[in-house]
């Protein structure tokens, strides 16, 4: 016996000595939770609670340069209905005034939101959505109903704000307006001027603390916001409005008539380096066209005949040729090592001056005279387009921008027949707009600026950031060969036999140089083949204000697909619109008129430009915008009901435009 009770002793000592070391691991725990963890634990608790949430500030305008908005930031705001917080008495007198109202603004029965609220409060529902996405006088509309007036305390009423971009403009311009977003890791994605301005657009985040009231529903707590958010700054940008319609629709409508793939219109202010327009528009599954990417920027290829005036310039520097210099085309067929090139006139120009082979644009002539002047030292060749900034991209803000290629002799790619290719704009390849900023700088005797889309950054009527002309290069070539080649590209469009002849008008001068580049020329298969049609140039001729380059890529080749003919109707539709909506007289120097044949001059450009449309489109499907621009610039008075894209318009398609004065559009 008095062994059994020591065992049994043992035992619940043994007992007692775990119960005691619990004890002791427990009271250890709690001091730990406490004191060493308790910050972590609390502020775990309070996570799920409370939590502070960011408010995104109104990220600041993108503006034209006469003020039209480009981007804005509108406020959105979501309505919900906390039932659980409201006192009976308060919802029992207001139910059915609030109801009434919220029927009225939603186009509901009454009885439908007095079944949507009783509902809401006998489930004790405390995020019940009333309506998303209102507009700020509906908010403040909203907030004003029995009930809601009471606040988000009494009345019950939670408001959520969002912002959201919009783009005035619709369509037009969307890609070089461009966007910038931020995923959840922080990674920015940056498009056109939204994206290279950013920094000033963005603002500061605000924060706002939210209670959490059911499974991932937050509840704000108290009226006001814990940091306010700063709004982005104003960004005036370069883009006039009108030019860029003008581009636009110009451009839009050629790439129709050739079914082409895609193109690009950029028109530059000479003296600046302004960029007043850049359209850019490619092809969708479906065939119409919309802004799908930034060609003009981003596009790197073969530039084709444009780039005759590098190799005229390089050539008359260097002193090779003059432009009085006879050069034989031969038959228009001229073969170098086991390569030939042609002229497109069968049988070639014969026995012609360099100048007069600028404008008729022979290829053997340019092939004959680069291989032969340079062939002993090809490098002086590349040096000189080098010294003309050809071979560097122009450092724009705006992201992916297509590298230049001029290759170099030991380059790989580089050989015996690099130079004759070279010459008429094969084997080097540049965007539209590194093409342009050559030609403007011709226009601007000589002096290379850098292509500019900012004018500065303002908050409100305060200038923060000014943004002002900057040259690349003050002189790519003499003066003397300036104004040579300024004569021949002249002469490209009024010369009877220059390729740019059908572009000649003979109130209105201008200048520039047609392209015409084979795409896919090393495939076997003849129909692969396609074509860059292009024209650049400036006007007008001898006092130049803009300069313009036009770019479609795979036109229809059973309808054209010469520069000449592609191209050249976008440029000059550009130049005269521009001209007959901006009449002044730096735009065409000598050219003096009084009001009445100035109004006949533009009545006949005007006509001239909308010869197209004899009877009223089908707009259906554009959107208001681009809808209201065509018809306006087609001389309809257009009224607008509604926002959107087009649903419905009052003069059905085909009517003839002679007896239409007036039409009317509903958006959806």
């Amino acid at each position: 016996m008095p062994t059994t009770e020591k065992k049994i002793l043992t035992r619940l000592y043994i007992v007692a000595g775990f119960l005691f070391l619990f004890a002791i691991a427990v009271a250890v725990k709690l001091i730990s939770i406490q004191v060493v963890d308790g910050d972590k634990y609390r502020q775990l608790a309070l996570d799920r609670t409370e939590r502070v949430f960011v408010i995104e500030p109104n990220r600041g305008n993108l503006i034209s340069d006469d003020g039209s908005l480009l981007a804005t930031s509108v406020s959105k705001y979501t309505i919900r209905f906390d039932a659980v917080t409201v006192r009976n008495s308060d919802f029992n007198e207001n139910i059915k005034p609030l109801s009434v109202e919220l029927g009225k603004m939603f186009n509901r029965s009454s009885s439908y939101y007095q079944q949507l609220l009783r509902k809401a409060r006998s489930n004790k529902n405390r995020y019940k959505l009333i309506a998303r996405n209102l507009d700020y006088s509906d908010y403040i509309k909203i907030k004003k109903f029995p009930l809601f007036e009471k606040g988000p305390n009494r009345g019950g009423i939670i408001v959520e704000q969002k912002t959201v971009r919009e783009h005035p403009l619709g369509k037009i311009a969307e890609r070089s307006v461009g966007y910038e977003r931020v995923d959840e890791e922080g990674h920015y994605t940056r498009v056109g001027l939204e994206g290279a301005f950013g920094e000033y657009l963005r603002g500061t985040e605000g924060r706002r603390l939210k209670q959490k009231i059911a499974k991932g529903q937050w509840k704000p707590i108290g009226p006001d916001n814990d940091v306010e958010p700063k709004d982005g700054y104003d960004v005036v940008s370069t883009i006039d409005i009108n030019i860029q319609d003008i581009a636009h629709h110009a451009l839009l409508g050629q790439l129709e008539k050739y079914s082409a793939d895609h193109g690009c219109v950029i028109v530059m202010e000479v003296a600046t380096g302004e960029v007043k327009a850049i359209s850019n528009l490619g092809r969708s599954s479906n065939g119409t066209y919309y802004e799908r990417l930034n060609y003009a920027i981003g596009e790197s290829s073969e530039p084709g005949s444009t780039f005759k005036l590098m190799s005229m310039v390089a050539a008359l520097e260097d002193k090779i040729v003059d432009t009085s210099t006879v050069i034989d085309t031969e038959n228009g067929r001229w073969k170098i090592y086991d390569r030939t090139v042609r002229d497109s006139k069968w049988g070639g120009y014969g026995k012609i001056s360099f100048g007069k082979a600028f404008e008729y644009s022979s290829n053997t002539a340019f092939a004959k005279v680069i291989h032969n002047g340079y062939k002993d030292n090809p490098e002086k060749f590349v040096n000189r387009l080098m010294e003309m900034n050809l071979n560097r991209d122009l450092d724009l803000p705006i992201k992916g921008e297509g590298k230049p290629v001029i290759r170099y002799p030991g380059d790989k790619g580089w050989s015996g027949i690099s130079l004759a290719w070279m010459s008429h704009g094969y084997e080097v390849s540049l965007t539209p707009l590194q093409i342009l900023t050559f030609y403007n700088a011709i226009a601007n005797g000589g002096e290379m600026v850098r292509p500019r889309l900012i004018k500065e950054v303002k908050e409100w009527n305060k200038t923060i950031y000014k943004f002002d002309k900057e040259v690349i290069n003050p002189a790519v070539c003499s003066k003397e060969t300036v104004k040579k080649v300024q004569a021949l590209l002249k002469n490209v469009v009024e010369s009877k036999k220059g390729t740019g002849h059908s572009l000649y008008s003979p109130n209105f001068s201008m200048a520039g140089k047609t392209g015409t580049a084979q795409k896919n020329y090393v495939a076997k298969d003849p129909n692969k083949l396609q074509y860059i049609s292009s024209f650049s140039g400036y006007f007008p001729a001898d006092d130049p204000k803009y300069s313009c380059i036009v770019v479609v890529h795979d036109p229809d080749k059973k309808a054209g697909f010469y520069g000449a003919d592609v191209a050249g109707p976008v440029f000059k539709s550009v130049a005269h619109k521009i001209y007959a909506t901006s009449p002044k007289t730096d735009i065409v120097k000598g050219l003096a008129m009084s009001s009445k044949t100035l109004d006949g001059n533009y009545m006949a450009y005007y006509k001239s430009a909308q010869k197209k449309y004899s009877k009223i489109p089908n707009v259906k499907g554009m959107s208001g915008m681009d809808a209201v621009s065509l018809l306006e610039n087609m001389g309809i008075k257009v009224v607008v009901k509604g926002n959107g894209k087009v649903k419905a318009q009052s003069v059905a398609h085909g009517t003839a435009i002679s007896g239409v004065s007036k039409i009317t559009l509903e958006l959806s």
